[in-house]
């Protein structure tokens, strides 16, 4: 009797434990086949980041230029995706075919992710900000400090960067703390691209409109890209920036104003994004390096 209940729990056991092995090399067959490393335009590297400069955790995903570990003495620009919830996925592919067709130089891409749009997750409301609507202090500081202090000496230390071609772009909001970036750490980033961004809740201009300019930066580029059919506040500010601010002949970059025939307020920010590149790295089939 002892026997044969032996085997009978033996044979239960065994059998569930098979069932439990195959449910798991299922989940894990499911989970590898899911991977972006199937996806070569994405290909590259993730990490979180526990920023104790903001105290929240970050997702950074990096994608690496084609051929990178066949040019081992090659360093490459960065580019630096805020929102890279959605922009990571948009640009990093896009950023290919630019290389293809557009002569860009390819770039390892960093998307700085939340993990979700849920806003209690997603705290781009507060680290893009400066100033709230209420008059408040926003997290834009810590977050600028997260980005000198921990993520870019991370990602310089990991990878082959060339920190001397540095480039930050955000969109709306983003794009609001990529202007709040030249003028607060200018030194930070060599190239600024804000696509259509919001404007200050104080005082109703993009950042750095009414600043004294900077004694000091490296040079580099502030661009500002709008598309022409943003909404009409955004659109308006934008346009006054290009008449007031980007023909300015003191400024310690060289500003760009690039208007996006057709662009609403986030559909187009691929073509913001490959049209102020183009500017960047002086590119494309019309300058004849085609």
């Amino acid at each position: 009797m002892f026997c044969r209940f032996s085997y009978s729990v033996l044979t239960i056991f065994t059998a569930s434990l098979l069932t439990f092995a195959n449910t798991a090399c299922s989940q894990e067959e499911k989970k590898v086949d899911g991977s972006v490393a199937y996806l070569p335009s994405l290909r590259g590297d993730y990490f979180s980041l526990h920023s104790a400069e903001v105290g929240r955790k970050y997702h950074i995903y990096v994608r690496l230029p084609e051929g990178y570990e066949k040019t081992k003495n090659q360093r490459f620009p960065t580019v630096y995706l805020l929102d890279g919830d959605s922009t990571f996925p948009m640009l990093a592919p896009l950023h290919l075919f630019m290389h293809y067709d557009d002569q860009i130089p390819e770039t390892i891409i960093v998307g700085i992710a939340y993990g979700s749009f849920e806003p209690d997750v997603n705290m781009r409301h507060f680290d893009f900000r400066t100033v709230m609507d209420d008059g408040s202090r926003g997290g834009a500081l810590q977050f600028l400090s997260m980005l000198e202090k921990e993520l870019i000496p991370r990602i310089d230390r990991r990878f082959r960067t060339d920190p001397a071609r540095r480039v930050l772009v955000g969109q709306s909001r983003g794009g609001s703390a990529v202007l709040q970036a030249a003028w607060l750490k200018p030194r930070l980033s060599w190239a600024h691209i804000a696509s259509n961004p919001g404007r200050e809740p104080d005082t109703k201009l993009l950042y750095g409109m009414d600043r004294d300019v900077p004694a000091s930066t490296q040079g580099g580029y502030l661009i500002v890209a709008s598309g022409s059919h943003d909404r009409d506040y955004l659109r308006g500010t934008a346009l006054e920036w290009r008449d007031r601010f980007a023909s300015r002949a003191d400024l310690p970059w060289k500003a760009r104003f690039i208007d996006v025939e057709g662009g609403t307020h986030a559909a187009d920010l691929g073509n913001a994004y490959r049209a102020a590149m183009k500017v960047i790295f002086d590119a494309g089939p019309e300058k004849g390096n085609n």
